[in-house]
């Protein structure tokens, strides 16, 4: 019975576009006529150049993927199960072909592309399924757009893809791999010519119409609430500016602006909700390394053309209303992310976290409280451990989630959260946000989070309404963090000065081994403090901090 009702409340989410098209795609089956000649080209296109990326492979045999790397032989390596799912993914993306120094890899990723099309015959293994189709096309054609000589075989072969993508688009996902598929489309059809290339360019067209405005949220941020994938869209959207002012189409040409008002606004969010330390911050799905960094993403906007002024800020509370976080300023190198946002779009939460109402903290310029972070996807024990809310920096009651995660990528029942209160006093803040995600419990729980933020001050304060036997709130710290219990609370000493955490109303409070994961691949030791409490007790996390100045005796 209850794994009826996760089923129920997971497919009763969905856009009716999911279900037909999953049923459809399951009894068509997936045929696909290669071409036979070499497709015609519509044009030269003129694309900014735009490498990105560390290459994986320097022989065309060993490649490196996600911290780890493998050995490709043979025909049957490209899909072989000894590798997970994600790694084979990125080896049929072909990066490679776009990364910084390409042009002295020429010669060995032109055998690399004869090699897949003679090993990967059409709609079979990963190579042909649609996402890896439209990353890989996309790669193909810029890639194409500089070389001195071009073969017959890969535009033969680009075609082949291109048809292949269009028997599969990925309706029954929808979100980002929509947006792949549209993107991947525009490319090709604006790279070929003939009917079929005219039609593909339609529907690229046609899906980043509807997509765009929809992913996009009008504060800048994409509605998946990942800054991850934020960052690697924005890419996408780069790239589409680009092939906009390159390919000397009216249809493209008439889009252009309104990407680049996405794009800015995008950058805009992206710059906002970050550390001190320049990179992104852990809610949802989130790892360093998979994402272009800003600074990369910043010189391929410059390269684009002018650049409008900067949005003026919000001062030093940031409250992105529409995709659900805030950044905080507690004084120069310190910072709190708070997360008081939907776990993402009803119709497709599948790079979700049950991290409702958790935060992260920089001090002095470097991390100190952080999510536990992403280091695999697939349908293990780790990865559902990962999305739960006890590898967060929230609360759970009676060892519950916030929001129902299962398998690798779905939610059934999720936490809604309602801002209460976001109140600026001068340097003083107060946010105050509930979620309903445990209302599902026995006692009818509800979560209640409260925010006070000062320069040198952070107060938490947690309650939870109704009956539960014990609620848990967990602080991970940084694995540069040094804590150690010493009377009433934690004592951390970080690079630059030190914090002090202390528990008002905890049942106990107790310092525990953790991980944290900050790129996939990666498990880096840390720890943790949990304060447990029950009952109707407010848990008060009253949290200090000293630079090394301020520590030294006058």
């Amino acid at each position: 019975m209850d794994r009826l009702l996760r089923l129920f409340h997971t497919v009763r989410f969905l856009h009716w576009r999911q279900v037909w098209f999953r049923l459809y795609y399951r009894v068509r089956p997936l045929r696909v006529v290669s071409a036979t000649s070499a497709a015609p080209r519509r044009q030269d296109l003129s694309l900014v150049p735009c490498p990105w990326g560390i290459r994986a492979t320097e022989d065309g045999r060993h490649f490196t993927f996600l911290g780890e790397t493998g050995r490709v032989d043979t025909a049957e390596d490209w899909n072989a199960p000894r590798f997970s799912k994600l790694w084979l993914y990125n080896l049929h993306y072909f990066n490679d072909l776009n990364a910084p120094d390409s042009e002295h890899w020429r010669d060995l990723d032109g055998a690399l592309l004869d090699r897949w099309i003679d090993e990967n015959p059409p709609a079979r293994g990963n190579g042909w399924e649609p996402y890896t189709l439209s990353l890989r096309m996309v790669n193909l054609v810029k890639w194409l757009t500089r070389q001195p000589r071009i073969e017959p075989r890969w535009l033969a072969s680009l075609a082949t893809q291109a048809r292949a993508l269009m028997r599969q688009i990925e309706w029954p996902i929808l979100a980002n791999h929509l947006y792949a598929n549209g993107k991947a489309l525009v490319f090709v059809g604006a790279y070929l010519s003939g009917r079929e290339a005219d039609r593909w360019l339609r529907q690229g067209l046609a899906i980043l119409d509807r997509e765009i405005p929809e992913q996009f949220l009008p504060d800048g941020g994409h509605f998946e609430r990942s800054p991850m994938y934020h960052d690697a869209l924005l890419w996408d959207l780069c790239d589409l500016v680009n092939l906009a002012g390159g390919a000397d189409l009216p249809a493209l040409a008439s889009r252009r602006d309104g990407w680049l008002a996405a794009l800015d606004r995008g950058l805009a969010w992206s710059a906002g909700l970050r550390h001190p330390d320049g990179d992104i911050a852990f809610f949802n799905d989130a790892a360093f390394g998979v994402a272009p960094t800003l600074a990369a993403l910043r010189d391929y906007r410059a390269a684009l053309g002018k650049v409008s002024a900067a949005p003026a800020g919000q001062g030093a509370a940031r409250h992105y209303t529409d995709s659900g976080y805030a950044a905080i300023d507690l004084g120069p190198g310190n910072r709190a992310l708070l997360d008081i946002a939907p776990v993402g779009p009803d119709y497709q939460p599948g790079h979700a976290h049950a991290d409702t109402l958790s935060f992260e903290l920089s001090l002095f310029g470097q991390r100190a409280l952080v999510n536990s972070g992403t280091s695999q996807y697939g349908d293990g024990e780790e990865r559902l451990r990962q999305r739960g809310t006890a590898a967060h920096n929230t609360v759970t009651v009676d060892g519950q989630d916030s929001s129902q995660v299962w398998s690798g990528f779905r939610v059934a029942r999720r936490a809604r959260p309602i801002v209460e209160a976001f109140l600026v006093d001068g340097e003083r803040v107060r946010v105050t946000a509930s979620h309903d995600g445990y209302r599902r419990l026995p006692g009818d729980n509800v979560h209640r989070r409260t925010w006070h933020l000062a320069p040198g001050r952070l107060r938490v304060e947690d309650a939870v309404s109704g009956r539960f036997g014990e609620a848990v709130a967990r602080f991970y710290l940084h694995p540069d963090a040094h804590p150690r219990l010493e009377g009433d609370g934690v004592q951390v000493d970080l690079a630059g000065g030190s914090m002090r955490v202390r528990c008002e109303g905890a049942v106990s409070v107790t310092l525990e081994p953790a991980s944290w994961h900050p790129a996939f691949g990666r498990t880096v030791p840390n720890q943790c403090i949990v304060a447990a409490f029950s009952g109707a007790t407010t848990l008060v996390t009253d949290i200090t901090w000293q630079d090394e100045a301020e520590r030294r005796p006058h």
